[in-house]
């Protein structure tokens, strides 16, 4: 059998030091956390919003969809049949003035 030297055990004195070290830090990085003018970088989360802000994002988001649905449909009849913006325009407004057309649509029928 091969001798083996037994580790030796840390005495007190050394493990209340290294306790009292570990304690100091800890409550270094407590107080540093409370100091309102810490300019540590601190990780967090992203913010907390509310129910009624996440609905908003999300009716915006459609109303922008569609939007994005309409010109894009527009553009590609304008290019299909050769027409001009400015002529569309000039239509528009005409149906305007003589109270042809609504400016607010209409609800779609279901």
């Amino acid at each position: 059998m091969k001798y083996r030297k037994a580790d030796k055990p840390h005495n007190e004195r050394d493990k209340l030091r290294q306790f009292k070290d570990l304690d100091d830090a800890f409550s270094k990085a407590l107080q540093a956390l409370d100091d309102p003018n810490n300019s540590l970088d601190i990780p967090t989360g992203p913010p907390v919003r509310s129910l009624a802000a996440l609905e908003e994002e999300d009716t915006q988001a459609q109303a922008e969809g569609r939007h994005q649905e309409f010109t894009r449909r527009i553009e590609a009849l304008l290019n299909e049949y050769g027409i001009p913006h400015a002529e569309l325009t000039e239509l528009i407004e005409t149906l305007l003035e003589h109270g042809l057309w609504q400016e607010q649509a209409p609800a779609p029928r279901t």
